[in-house]
């Protein structure tokens, strides 16, 4: 916020819905040459995290009887393989693992909502350097993050990534004229080659917005979903000291949310790609 701003609850909410945001050019226009810097380090550093918990269980697994980090593993790995087994119908050694990745980093990426809001960025504030007086007057310059799935570019980043596995696995199983006719060719099939003339680009439409809304959906709702939820714990930390009751009520409604986002995200990636692995 800027110096001598009165601490409102509109600039109180736009203050934490702010990134922090790295410029690489001087164009103030230019949004493709800015970093959002908080969404990359936690996001990254969760991915991070994922890992050394999953190596750290792998090392220490044992034949004999597992200690409860293990036995948690397990379920997990157990719960994902058995939802790929059931819904995945082609042949692939990735997707399990794609699966499982996908599940854990979103989940974990959402849980970071369940933090009180003004911790992280006030301690931001403060390493940079900043005085409690200026963090407390509202006039921080400090922006800062901690839910990477509230910024719509990272789950828009996820969707296209999920985008080009459907296109890759449509090409690999299909070919490229078995892809191109698959978006040519239905859902409008009929045996009549003059009559299929005419339905061609009308399928072509339709089938090209089915797919591009397939991304695009994937990313909205992972990203709608965690932003009014944000939003909402954001509210609740206005009021001040008698938040901590809602807070406790909310996060423990939400804890669903955060558990149902991962789910919903990793059965519909496995659901795309399963359908892109299918020959017609």
């Amino acid at each position: 916020m800027a110096a001598g701003e009165e601490l409102t609850l509109t600039g109180y909410i736009k203050h934490h819905l702010t990134n922090g945001q790295v410029r690489l050019t001087d164009d103030p226009n230019n949004l493709f040459m800015v970093l959002n810097v908080d969404t990359l380090a936690w996001s990254i550093g969760l991915g991070l995290i994922f890992l050394w918990i999953f190596k750290r269980a792998a090392n220490k697994a044992t034949l004999g009887v597992p200690g409860k980090m293990q036995c948690f593993i397990e379920m997990v790995v157990e719960f994902v393989d058995q939802n790929v087994k059931d819904t995945f119908h082609g042949k692939s050694r990735l997707i399990a693992p794609l699966a499982l990745t996908i599940f854990v980093w979103v989940f974990l990426m959402n849980l970071m909502d369940l933090i009180p809001v003004d911790f992280l960025p006030t301690l931001a504030a403060l390493v940079s350097g900043e005085s409690w007086e200026v963090i407390s007057s509202g006039q921080s310059h400090t922006y800062m993050k901690v839910v990477p799935t509230t910024d719509l570019n990272l789950t828009l980043a996820m969707g296209l990534g999920v985008f080009a596995l459907i296109i890759f696995y449509s090409i690999r199983v299909k070919g490229v004229m078995g892809f191109v006719k698959e978006l040519t060719l239905q859902p409008f099939n009929v045996k009549n080659p003059v009559i299929q003339a005419f339905f061609i680009p009308v399928n072509l439409v339709l089938e090209l917005v089915t797919l591009f809304a397939k991304p695009i959906s994937l990313a909205l709702r992972l990203f709608g979903n965690l932003y009014a939820g944000e939003l909402i714990f954001i509210l609740i930390a206005a009021i001040g000291l008698f938040q901590l009751p809602l807070h406790f009520v909310w996060a423990v409604f939400h804890i669903l949310v955060i558990v149902l986002q991962a789910f919903i995200f990793m059965m519909l990636t496995i659901v795309y790609l399963s359908m892109a692995s299918t020959d017609h």
